[in-house]
């Protein structure tokens, strides 16, 4: 029996729902700030060594010796290590306008009141500034990831695996007739949500796999599918049945887009595009308009995704539909790029060497 009593007209209910709200909001802000004081006190301190180092020819053993002294002088204090310290110099040296310096060129200290930098590397953690220092060389790369972190609330092993799948190569590149359906800037904004191609590596299916068990290893491992189609998407069903006219059809899988606040068809397709794949998906978004379709959605697009998607056809094809339809591959392995292809050994190659070293000894 519920401890929340409803008394004299009083709506406790609502009460303890918005107290419960801003108490999460607060504690999602104090987060947020202890973050970006965090971000511009190392961003700081890289600026400060780098400012004098170059000012004053200070050499590179500064640096170890000043974290021997910040250990001594500050033990409670971590995050101050060699190496950390080395990190905050070379995050202001690619970062140099992240934040304001005033005009005689000494940083400004953590505790200032300095309004702190509107980049999205300000507003990330420091680990995930410091993978992305490591792993991204591009300038224009690391901020489109910076951003996809803060819109997506990717942990730090989640930017990572997005850097190792090259998803900035991908973002909104599947072949679609949005621009001729949907009104811009809706239809950059659904554009944006397609991405071609899908990566699918972490299923295990043999080379002649059937359609259903792609759709059964992407519900069973549903967090991570969720993850590559990117934030906003929200499961509603497999092999979704609609009834026309008392015959049943069945929707691969079907998905509610809580941002654009409409639904998904998604239909697999083992093998190249057909055209006759679009005027079925235009089907499947007609019924799925009519039947499920509330006042407020906006109309259904779908997706058809197929190991092999000929743009030429695909465009072709969705030049006549109706609804708003993407086109993108999916891959179950990525395959190595062909420079770090071309620079492997050969098995023959392997092998020989095996078999010098095994004269060898």
């Amino acid at each position: 029996m519920s401890t929340v009593a409803v008394r004299d007209g009083f709506d406790h209910v609502g009460l303890l729902a918005e107290v419960k709200q801003r108490v999460r909001g607060a504690q999602t802000g104090a987060v947020l700030a202890v973050n970006a004081a965090l971000i511009r006190l190392y961003w700081d301190i890289g600026a400060l060594i780098a400012l004098r180092q170059q000012a004053e020819g200070w050499g590179a053993g500064v640096i170890p010796r000043l974290a021997r002294n910040l250990h001594n002088e500050l033990p409670e204090e971590k995050g101050f290590s060699e190496r950390n310290i080395k990190l905050m110099v070379q995050f202001h040296r690619t970062y140099p306008a992240l934040f304001d310096l005033p005009s005689n060129g000494q940083p400004v200290v953590a505790h200032s009141e300095r309004s702190i930098g509107q980049l999205p590397v300000a507003q990330i953690p420091w680990a995930h500034n410091v993978a992305l220092m490591q792993r991204v060389k591009d300038d224009t790369q690391r901020r489109w990831y910076a951003q996809a972190t803060l819109d997506n609330g990717w942990s730090r092993s989640t930017l990572l695996a997005q850097i190792d799948a090259a998803a900035h190569t991908r973002q909104g590149r599947g072949v679609s007739n949005f621009a001729s359906r949907l009104p811009a800037p809706e239809s950059d904004l659904v554009q944006q949500t397609l991405k071609d191609p899908y990566l699918f590596d972490f299923l295990t299916l043999a080379d002649s796999f059937q359609e259903r068990e792609l759709e059964v290893g992407l519900v069973a491992h549903l967090e991570r599918f969720l993850l590559e189609l990117g934030r906003g998407f929200a499961f509603v069903g497999r092999q979704h049945r609609l009834d026309v006219q008392g015959r049943d059809f069945y929707i691969d899988l079907l998905f509610y887009h809580l941002h654009l606040h409409r639904y998904v068809v998604i239909e697999l397709k083992r093998g190249p595009f057909k055209p006759e794949y679009a005027g079925k998906m235009n089907f499947y978004c007609s019924v799925v308009d009519d039947h499920l379709r509330h006042g407020d959605d906006a109309p259904t697009i779908g997706l058809i995704l197929c190991q092999e998607p000929d743009r030429v056809l695909a465009e072709y094809a969705l030049r006549g539909m109706s609804a708003p339809i993407g086109v993108s591959a999916f891959e179950l392995t990525r395959a190595l790029p062909r420079e770090l292809v071309a620079s492997l050994p050969s098995i023959e190659a392997i092998e020989e060497e095996l078999a010098q070293m095994g004269g060898r000894a």
